[in-house]
This record gives C-alpha cells, structure tokens and sequence, in this order.
C-alpha cells in the first residue's frame, strides 16, 4: 500500500485551501489528523457533516495528488464516511470522523477510462471485466479527521 506524507500548516490552512481550490472557508487549526492539530471550523453555511466531507476531501486531494511527482499522483479519489464521534474534552467540542477513501493511480485511471470510451458498446467489450479489473487497482485507505467545532 502506498504510503502518503501528513501535510504541515503554519497557521496558513485558510490561505492553503483559498490558493489551491480557489474556495473561501471559514476555518483555523491545522489539517485535522489528531485532536491537537484538528481543522477548527468556525462558520459554515452548510450542514456540519457536509462542511467536513468537503474539507476531508480536499485533504486527501492535497495528499494523494497535488503534493505527489505526476506519475505517483491519484485520480478518481472518494471519500465515504466510516463513523464518527463527536467528543466533549474541556469544554470544546470535536468531531472524530473517518473516513475511507477509494482512488486509483492518474495514469491508470486515464488508460481506464478511453478503455470504455473506445470500447463501450462494441462487441468484445466486457464491461464486467473491465469493472473488475479497475476494482483490483483501487487503493483503499482508511483515514480519520479531527474537527474542532466549538464555534458551531
């Protein structure tokens, strides 16, 4: 299984996330992977869970593929919430929530992909197999999130 760098933040998280997915959030704190560097948010216009899904998400894209030499970069990267705990510690407030993520290497992905452009209903085409094998390259890893939410 590959293995993946923990990105560092200098209190510049709210500038990383505007710089690099052009979006403007609410937030403080650090990426979120323990309780003492969790991703504070502070405001969000839509439902909680949403706001963390959205912002684990663009974690995963920082890790998995902008950080990462083209040919080691990931594509097709989805996250789907395992469990969460929300956790009471002094009297601040914290989501644990993790997630599974599901992505396959870019250039895999790619070739995955004009395979069923090319192929897709034409004879000799299984579908099925070719369903198959892009489930045999998907790695899956399993991450948890830290979210401070006391201001919420």
């Amino acid at each position: 299984m590959s293995s993946f760098t923990k990105l560092k933040c200098d209190n510049d998280l709210k500038q990383i996330i505007k710089a690099a997915f052009d979006t403007e959030l609410d937030i403080g704190g650090s990426w979120g992977y323990t309780k003492e560097t969790s991703t504070t948010i502070l405001s969000s216009n839509v439902p909680l869970a949403q706001f963390e899904h959205m912002f684990a998400s663009m974690r995963a894209y920082v890790e998995m593929n902008m950080t990462l030499e083209k040919e080691k970069r990931y594509g097709s990267i989805n996250l789907n919430e395992i469990s969460r705990d929300s956790i009471e510690i002094e009297n601040i407030f914290y989501d644990k929530v993790i997630y599974e993520i599901r992505a396959i290497n870019e250039n895999i992905y790619a070739a995955f992909i004009n395979e069923y452009k090319e192929g897709y209903g034409k004879d000799g085409f299984n579908i099925e197999e070719h369903f198959k094998k892009r489930k045999e390259v998907t790695l899956k890893r399993e991450v948890t999130h830290w979210f401070e939410i006391s201001s919420i």
